[in-house]
């Protein structure tokens, strides 16, 4: 290949042997005034002898909203296939003026088909597809982009690779090619989702090689994840765009979360499972969950022991669901930092294992202050009542773990002027956009259960490759202690989001945000999340029927 000929590179290495683009000759019979029957015919030729070389991608061209034929016949060998080949469908970012026509169709392009949204375009394919996780998007990015939210709506699509033309690269002032500010933006969104990049066009840059756009897309790269990629020096790209990039650093959950993306997780059951000790392990790293519960604790017990009784006066407190007693530690390091005495702390825990490791904890550093309770909270009768009740049954949703219910229950052995850390929490919905995790919850097997089922239980999961489709609503907000006469949990709610661009609705996402007392709290609403804390994932409700909002 010499440097300055007509260039079609792969520049990403990982995995892809190989990809055939089958544009090119259907367009040529179409041109040749062959018949549509045939068209179709030598296309399915070409898609079964792809199949046969092993060919791990095809790239197919969506050149307009008339591609019914070309998604039937793909559909078809879709089908009829075993060998899991996958389809990359290649869609301008946007629609240009002089779109050619399309495969199957004689209408010429006018202005307003150009005004289009290509995303329609990839939609209705996708859509007659039903869906299938094999085929993903190969997005071309356009010299001019859309609006910001017709961007962030392609971040929740499958997309594998990104077509990049030399003619969108500028020169800089030492003469080597770079993309805009705009640009660099929304690759840098897309290197996220590890997209695979496919360079075309001619060499602008001959003097410099062709590898300098390389170099350049890897640079990008590195300030992204803040590592070389394809062996890519960084004193070299430093070198070459000293000064126009710095390398972030990742924030806790990032590196927490790296490898969940998208991971679809049961929700942990602690009241029906045992956890086991890797669990506790993981959340007890949390750097803010247990010091915001640690200043919870103290302001709770500034305010029930005044400074003048600090000397006479003390309380009880109970810790119900102590786990490996990260809260009991909390709980009496507040003590220390109030300087305010805790006569005894129950550390109430159901699970036999973790009870071990609070014994031994106690025999080696707390001594006779804390009292191991090996019991469910609701069979436990209390020896007296505690002046401060702490919990943390939250789930993602607020209240799909153990609360309310068991904290409801719970509330018997607290004084009738008792605290209860956390006092309050609401659960938020927001409507979402996501193929990918739609497919992952369609695929989800399980022996014992029939398919359909997957849609009827909500999944844990790090969200990243979707959209949030309008800003998260409240739900159900909860009051502890409850002193209604009766307390009943039974509730639903209707609710209505406005959603201002065409979308499909795959699910939605849930969150929770609590007060733990006075001024202290705790969120996963991404509006208010709590920066560094990886404890809870958001909550995602699938829906098994999609639907277009429009």
């Amino acid at each position: 290949m010499k440097e300055n000929n007509l260039i079609q590179y792969l520049l990403a290495d990982v995995g892809w042997a190989a990809f055939v683009i089958l544009e090119g000759f259907v367009m040529t019979l179409y041109r040749s005034g062959v018949d549509r029957a045939n068209v179709l015919c030598a296309l399915k030729e070409e898609l079964n002898y792809a199949t046969h070389l092993g060919m791990p991608a095809v790239m197919l061209y969506l050149k307009s909203r008339k591609i019914t034929n070309l998604a039937r016949c793909l559909n078809e060998h879709l089908l009829s296939g075993y060998f899991q080949q996958q389809f990359w469908v290649h869609v301008p970012l946007k629609a240009p003026v002089d779109c050619v026509e399309d495969l199957f169709d004689e209408e010429p392009m006018t202005e307003e088909r150009a005004t289009e949204d290509s995303w329609e375009w990839w939609n209705t394919f996708r859509t007659m597809c039903d869906t299938n996780k094999r085929i993903s998007v190969a997005l071309e990015i356009t010299e001019d982009l859309p609006e910001e939210e017709v961007l962030q709506r392609w971040l929740s699509e499958p997309v594998k690779a990104v077509v990049l033309s030399t003619s969108l690269f500028l020169t800089n002032k030492k003469g080597y090619p770079v993309l805009s500010k705009a640009h660099q933006g929304f690759l840098r969104s897309l290197f996220k989702l590890d997209v695979q990049l496919i360079l075309t066009g001619a060499n602008k840059h001959a003097d410099k090689g062709i590898h300098s756009y390389q170099q350049y897309l890897d640079h990008l790269w590195q300030a992204v994840f803040s590592s070389p990629r394809n062996d890519i020096l960084a004193d070299e790209i430093d070198c070459l765009w000293q000064g126009r990039e710095t390398l972030p650093t990742p924030d806790t959950v990032t590196q927490f979360a790296k490898g969940y993306e998208d991971y679809l997780q049961c929700p942990l059951q602690p009241l029906m499972d045992n956890l086991e000790s890797q669990t506790y392990e993981i959340f007890e790293k949390d750097p803010i969950k247990y010091s915001q519960y640690q200043k919870a604790v103290y302001c709770a017990l500034l305010d029930k022991i005044k400074p003048e009784n600090k000397d006479t006066e003390s309380v009880v407190l109970m810790v119900v669901g102590a786990g490996r007693g990260p809260l009991v530690r909390a709980s009496l390091a507040a003590a220390s930092q109030a300087d305010r005495n805790i006569r005894k702390v129950y550390a109430v825990e159901k699970n036999p294992n973790a009870v071990v490791t609070l014994e031994n904890l106690r025999d080696e550093m707390w001594g006779d202050k804390v009292e191991v309770i090996s019991c469910d909270m609701r069979q436990w009768n209390a020896p007296e009542k505690a002046d401060i009740l702490v919990s943390e049954l939250l789930g993602s949703f607020g209240d799909n773990e153990l609360s309310p219910e068991c904290l409801d229950g719970a509330q018997r052995f607290l004084k009738d002027d008792g605290i209860s850390i956390p006092c309050e929490y609401t659960s938020y919905l927001a409507p979402l956009q996501s193929s990918k995790l739609y497919n992952e919850v369609r695929s989800s097997k399980d022996k014992d259960k029939p398919p359909e089922t997957n849609f009827e239980m909500p999944y844990v999961v790090r969200l990243h490759n979707c959209q949030i489709l309008a800003e998260p609503k409240p739900v159900f907000h909860f009051k502890h202690p409850n002193r209604d006469e009766v307390i009943d949990n039974t509730r639903y709610k209707t609710m209505e989001f406005d959603v201002d661009k065409t979308s499909i609705l795959h699910g939605f996402a849930g969150y929770f945000d609590t007060k733990l007392y006075g001024n202290v709290y705790l969120s996963i609403v991404p509006e208010t999340h709590s920066p560094g804390m990886f404890s809870w994932f958001p909550i995602l409700f699938p829906v098994k029927v999609i639907f277009q909002i429009d």
